[in-house]
C-alpha cells in the first residue's frame, strides 16, 4: 500500500474514532496523525517535524527523548536541520546521556553539508577542546565557514581567533574586520571588542570618537565592561565631552552588576562629589563592595576611611587590616600606610 494510502487510511480511522466516542476531532488533530504516519514510514521532513513538536510540546505531550528518537531517524538519512538538532541534543544532555563526542560527530555531519550553526558548534568544540581534540587551526576552520554565511557568533570568534593568534597568524586588521561585521549585526562583544581597537589603535587608525561609539552601542546592551569603560572616558572627556554626572551613571550601571573597578570608581565619585552629591557613607560602601573582590586601590581607600574616620566610625584597626590588605594585592601605599600604622 502506498505511503499517501497508509496517510488517508490513519486519517479516516481518527475520525471514525472520533464519530464513534462523541469526541471532536480537530484538523490539527488530524494532521498531527498524519504526521506520525509519514514518520514511522520514512518521511524524512516528517520525522524532523515531529522531532520539532516533541521538542518544543506542539500538539504533543513535551519529551525529549522522543525529539531525540525522531531527530536520529532523519539524521541517519543525512536531513542537516536534524543532525545539528541531535548535536545539541547530546551535548545538553536532553533526552539522552550527555555525550560531547557524539554530539561533535553530528554537529560535523552538518557542518560538511553546510550548516552553518553546527559549523560554529564544531568551532567551539575544537576551540574548547570538547568532544574532540583541542585544535586552535581546526577552529579557526570552521568559525570561517560559518562567519563568511554570516553568523554573528563565529565572526565574533574569529575576530578573536586574528586577535590573538590562536589557530591563525595574529592579524589586527582582520580581527577588526571581522569583530565589525559582528558588531555591525549588534553583537555586544564584538562591539566592545572594536571599542578596544579603535582606542588603542591596533588595526585601524586610534580613534576615540569611534571608540566611544562602539562602546555606547555595547554598553546600551549591558556589556559590563563597556559601560566601565565609558564612565572612564566620560570622567575623562577621552573620545566624548567630559561628563561627570554621565561617567557616573555608567559607573553605577556596571558596579550594580559587581565590576570591581566601576564600583571603586563610584566610591571615588561620590567621595569628591563628582557627577553626585557628595557622601562618603557611600564612597565607604562601594569601596568595600570592590575590596571585598581584593580590589586594590579599593582596600587602600576603604583603609583611610577608616583611618580618617570618613563615612564610617574611626578605627585603626580596621584601617591596619585593609592597608594590609592591599599591601598583600600589591599596593606600594597600602605598604607604607599599613607599616606606618606599625610603627
Amino acid at each position: 500500500m502506498k505511503l499517501q494510502a497508509l496517510k488517508q487510511m490513519l486519517i479516516y480511522k481518527v475520525m471514525v474514532l472520533g464519530l464513534l466516542l462523541k469526541i471532536p476531532v480537530s484538523a490539527s488533530a488530524i494532521d498531527i496523525a498524519a504526521i506520525k504516519s509519514s514518520a514511522e514510514h520514512g518521511d524524512i521532513s516528517a520525522q524532523f517535524n515531529l522531532g520539532l513538536m516533541y521538542d518544543s510540546g506542539e500538539g504533543v505531550r513535551r519529551s525529549s527523548t522522543m525529539a531525540a528518537k525522531w531527530y536520529r531517524k532523519a539524521a541517519n538519512q543525512g536531513h542537516i536541520d536534524s543532525q545539528s538538532n541531535l548535536g545539541l541534543i547530546y551535548e545538553s544532555g536532553r533526552g539522552t546521556v550527555r555525550n560531547s563526542v557524539t554530539a561533535a560527530k553530528w554537529y560535523k555531519k552538518a557542518a560538511e553539508q553546510g550548516h552553518a550553526d553546527s559549523q560554529s558548534s564544531l568551532g567551539v568544540m575544537y576551540d574548547t577542546g570538547r568532544g574532540v581534540l583541542q585544535d586552535f587551526v581546526t577552529a579557526a576552520k570552521w568559525y570561517r565557514k560559518a562567519a563568511e554565511q554570516g553568523h554573528i557568533d563565529s565572526q565574533s570568534n574569529l575576530g578573536y581567533m586574528y586577535d590573538n593568534g590562536r589557530g591563525v597568524l595574529q592579524n589586527s586588521a582582520t580581527a577588526a574586520k571581522w569583530y565589525r561585521k559582528a558588531a555591525e549585526q549588534g553583537h555586544a562583544n564584538s562591539q566592545s571588542s572594536l571599542g578596544v581597537m579603535y582606542d588603542d589603535g591596533r588595526g585601524v587608525l586610534q580613534n576615540f570618537v569611534t571608540a566611544a561609539k562602539w562602546y555606547t552601542k555595547a554598553a546600551d546592551q549591558g556589556h559590563i565592561n563597556s559601560q566601565s569603560t565609558l564612565g572612564i572616558m566620560y570622567d575623562n572627556g577621552r573620545g566624548v565631552l567630559q561628563n561627570f554626572v554621565t561617567a557616573a551613571k555608567w559607573y553605577q550601571k556596571a558596579a550594580d552588576k559587581g565590576h570591581a573597578n566601576s564600583q571603586y570608581n563610584l566610591g571615588l565619585s561620590y567621595e569628591k562629589g563628582l557627577g553626585v552629591v557628595q557622601d562618603p557613607a557611600t564612597a565607604a560602601k562601594w569601596y568595600r563592595k570592590a575590596a571585598d573582590q581584593g580590589h586594590s586601590n579599593s582596600q587602600y581607600s576603604l583603609g583611610l576611611s577608616y583611618e580618617k574616620g570618613l563615612g564610617v566610625r574611626h578605627s585603626y584597626v580596621e584601617a591596619k587590616e585593609w592597608f594590609g590588605k592591599s599591601c598583600d594585592s600589591g599596593n606600594q601605599n597600602g605598604c607604607d600606610k599599613f607599616q606606618t600604622l606599625n610603627g
